[in-house]
């Protein structure tokens, strides 16, 4: 049975509003968190803002968003102020987990968390848990989205054209680093891209131009996640396109990133102003369709629900086009691709916020949809 939300008139729904996290995105989450709040109606909704703090710590009273903007180096950046040191920054308390009271008086979930612990299942597992609605995919498609070789490999079984890459274990790395190079010489070549398999916003990608930086680039990657991604470099332009939908999907237009850095790093997306969004990209008609459908067929492949921004990479001398990445909380900040693309759609913020809250009541009543006493299963195809 479909989950009843009250819709007495004059009431309000109430959206919990997760923010923060112990990723190394916890910055860019406030920044998103607070442009989802300033979309939400306030005729129509009450909002109850959750902070999580970088060591897990949970803010459900006062004013979560300004205990943790004080101690964010982004934001005192925004303020011209200098950045806490980290080891004076006091972390404000709070409990371990979201509070049963909250979860029994909100009618849904919005979690604007990025990366681990906020994107990878493990947030959604919780609320799978509470049994509350929530917005975007679910345990299995955030895990292997965010898992960049897991992804990988799925979408490879779907016939979506990927760069050549190849995933070392750290372990790996620190027992033969010599030999790890010379594969990645032989298999991929110069230059290359070195990830963390599990993170987003580009935390801790780097270009490695020659066999000299790779120590470097390979560390850094080590030292956010125990598997890393080696992709091949390609002289390419990067694209972008939004997914909105569950069963039913919708394509945005396609964005073109052009970034103030040689590729969009952490700092050319949020920190440096002269990265350009182009919306839409000046692409081929065809392109643009290629991005399209191959966007739906990974949004399926990886069982996605609500949203997804998906990233490309399409070849400057080929003109071929490589999906490089799926985000299934993609940032919401203000000058983020995903509600940047459904603006120039014609879908507003207020009205992408109230799609998505509808999608995510939308499917919690499917997954939990069961058949009446005595009715055999299959006899209906869809919840009432």
């Amino acid at each position: 049975m479909t989950p009843q939300v009250d819709r007495t008139p004059g009431r309000k729904i109430r959206v919990a509003i997760l923010f923060g996290g112990q990723s190394e995105e916890h910055d860019v989450s406030l920044r998103s968190a607070q442009t989802v709040i300033n979309a939400l109606d306030p005729d129509r909704y009450e909002f109850v803002p959750v902070g999580i703090t970088r060591s897990g710590q949970w803010i459900q009273q006062g004013d979560p968003m300004a205990r943790l903007t004080a101690a964010s180096p982004l934001f005192a950046l925004d303020q011209g102020s200098a950045p806490p040191p980290e080891e004076t920054a006091v972390e404000p308390a709070g409990d371990h987990f979201i509070s049963s009271d909250i979860t029994a008086s909100v009618d849904v979930v919005f979690p604007v968390l990025h990366g681990p612990k906020g994107e990878d299942g493990t947030v959604q597992g919780l609320l799978e848990l509470a049994g509350v609605p929530y917005v975007g995919s679910g345990v299995l498609g955030s895990a292997l989205a965010m898992d960049k070789a897991m992804a990988k490999e799925i979408l490879a079984r779907h016939g979506v054209r990927q760069a050549p890459w190849m995933l070392v274990e750290r372990s790996r790395w620190q027992r033969d680093p010599a030999g790890i190079a010379s594969e990645i010489a032989d298999t991929l070549g110069f230059p290359c891209f070195t990830k963390p398999a599990n993170m987003g916003s580009s935390v801790g990608v780097k270009k490695v131009h020659d066999p000299s930086e790779l120590t470097d680039a390979m560390s850094e990657a080590a030292r956010l996640d125990r598997r890393i991604v080696v992709e091949q470099g390609i002289n390419a332009r990067e694209l972008e396109i939004s997914v909105l939908g569950n069963d039913d999907l919708q394509t945005s237009c396609v964005g073109e990133i052009v970034p103030a850095h040689e590729f969009y790093d952490y700092e050319a997306k949020y920190i440096d102003e002269r990265s350009q969004c182009l919306v839409p990209a000046d692409i081929p008609a065809s392109v643009a369709a290629e991005a399209s459908s191959t966007a739906i067929t990974a949004f399926r492949a990886l069982d996605l629900a609500g949203l997804a921004r998906v990233d490309f990479l399409l070849d400057r001398e080929t003109h071929d086009l490589y999906l490089n990445e799926v985000n299934t909380l993609p940032g919401f900040t203000s000058i983020s691709m995903y509600p940047m693309l459904w603006e120039a759609s014609g879908l507003s913020n207020a009205a992408l916020v109230d799609r998505l809250i509808e999608l995510a009541i939308e499917r919690h009543g499917e997954r939990t949809w069961a058949p009446a006493p005595g009715e055999p299963i299959g006899s209906r195809t869809s919840p009432d």
